[in-house]
């Protein structure tokens, strides 16, 4: 069994002992809803369901244990974020429905929390906001549009603060705040899912490969099980599952953690506990103070396999995590050296036009949910409780979101999918380093952003 070194995984390693593989007996069920993928999405599905119907026959598999993909290894960020800014969805959907999404994302942040309460799950759920710096003239002008579109369209909350008002990073210019971030221990909260899907009747099967999603069955190495509905929650490993490698690109993430930093240390950079943050670069990163303080830290960077290609060896790349650690260093340099204790990574799921959606067809059976770039703790569990009342069809609110579609658009075929990705990927970090020089847009830059949807 692998295990992933991430610092989550470790510090609960004792409760990642797999459950049983699917049975000769589970083959036999007529399940009502069967999820291929015991992550956040597919365990907030089945929540769903069971939230809507007590005496639904729900099956959930994983190839390894739930938790073991991006749920368990991610930053911890339970945010507001959506792939597509409200300006695109606006353009794409209309003013209403772009608001609406909006303030369910805004929800979705209490909600996580709450659920986790109502839950008895112990994931450290601390709701501190979140910091975005800008220490570059052109980061101050990233800065100012953010503000002001949070302004134009009035559901975000994102306020300046001064120098002397926010973080102590070296040149900094000032920062955004925004009060709508949560931080959890995410291996926590997705292991006590899967236990509350269990203590509401569901079933959880783990060390049990998917091999194939049809209509109304899923193949798997240990057999074939048949449902009313099927549901494919696995993100970025779907691209593992014969015909789906074009569905969403497995794009990886990076991460690094410290060791525990003193108190005067954090007090000399004013990151509260549970506090996230990040900065107004192109090329993505985000970090938090953990409960147990130190900094887990994280970026993108890493390059994007042929083939949509995921192996456990991508994980850890030597240079992009030694970059991090030297972005980290830059940031706060009075951190000093700390001993880094966990380095660590995986794929994101990135859908072709950068637009999370669900998608139930009644006809096959077939749901499937996901596409977050990212930005999936929060996300998925609006995108898992609206799956679910589309299976059931329980009428809410939830539906008539634009998170809701009949339609995933496919990414090119190879070699198009891997030129492409690379070119953004490339693109990113030679628009930051000509924006810092000149403080203006570049043309590279804009080429990114149309590749990215942005």
């Amino acid at each position: 069994m692998h295990h992933p070194t991430s610092l989550w995984h470790d510090q609960i390693r004792h409760d990642l002992t797999p459950r049983e593989p699917l049975t000769s007996h589970d083959n036999s069920v007529s399940w009502d809803v069967v999820i291929a993928g015991a992550g956040f999405t597919g365990l907030w599905t089945a929540l769903g369901v069971l939230t809507n119907n007590p005496e639904a026959k729900v099956l959930v598999l994983d190839k390894y244990y739930a938790g073991f993909g991006a749920s368990g290894r991610n930053g911890g960020w339970v945010s507001a974020l959506f792939p597509t800014e409200t300006a695109g969805l606006v353009k794409r959907h209309g003013l209403d429905k772009a608001l609406a999404m909006r303030r369910e994302m805004i929800a979705a942040v209490d909600s996580v929390g709450e659920w986790a309460k109502t839950l008895d799950i112990d994931c450290g759920y601390t709701k501190a906001g979140t910091t975005v710096m800008a220490r570059k003239p052109i980061e101050v002008t990233r800065a100012n549009a953010s503000i002001a579109e949070t302004r134009k369209y009035g559901v975000d909350s994102l306020t300046w603060r001064e120098p002397g008002e926010t973080l102590n990073s070296p040149g900094l210019l000032g920062a955004t705040f925004n009060p709508n971030t949560a931080t959890i221990h995410p291996a926590k909260l997705v292991r006590g899912l899967a236990r509350a899907v269990e203590a509401m009747g569901g079933v959880v099967r783990e060390q049990t490969t998917v091999t194939k999603i049809s209509p109304r069955q899923v193949t798997t190495d240990r057999g074939v099980v048949r449902g009313h509905a099927v549901v494919d929650a696995l993100e970025a490993y779907r691209a593992t599952v014969s015909g789906r490698k074009r569905v969403t690109l497995p794009l990886y993430s990076l991460m690094i953690a410290t060791e525990p930093l003193p108190e005067t240390v954090w007090d000399d950079i004013g990151l509260a506990p549970g506090e996230t943050f990040s900065d107004y670069r192109r090329l993505i990163i985000y970090g938090q103070r953990t409960s147990d303080n130190r900094f887990a830290f994280g970026g993108r960077g890493a390059p994007y396999h042929f083939g949509s290609t995921i192996k456990h060896s991508y994980d850890t790349v030597g240079r992009v995590h030694e970059a991090l650690t030297d972005t980290l260093t830059d940031l706060f340099p009075q951190m000093g050296t700390p001993a880094i204790t966990h380095r660590w990574g995986g794929p994101l799921g990135i859908p072709r036009d950068w637009h999370a959606r669900v998608v139930f067809n009644t006809t096959t059976g077939i749901g499937i949910a996901g596409g977050y770039v990212g930005d999936g703790v929060g996300l998925s569990q609006v995108a898992g409780f609206t799956l679910a009342d589309l299976i059931t069809t329980t009428n809410s609110h939830r539906v008539d979101l634009p998170l809701v579609d009949t339609r995933w658009p496919q990414w090119e075929p190879e070699p198009l999918r891997y030129l492409g990705t690379m070119v953004g990927i490339i693109g990113t970090s030679i628009a930051d380093a000509r924006e810092s020089k000149t403080n203006k847009p570049s043309l590279v830059g804009r080429i990114v952003d149309g590749l990215t949807g942005h």
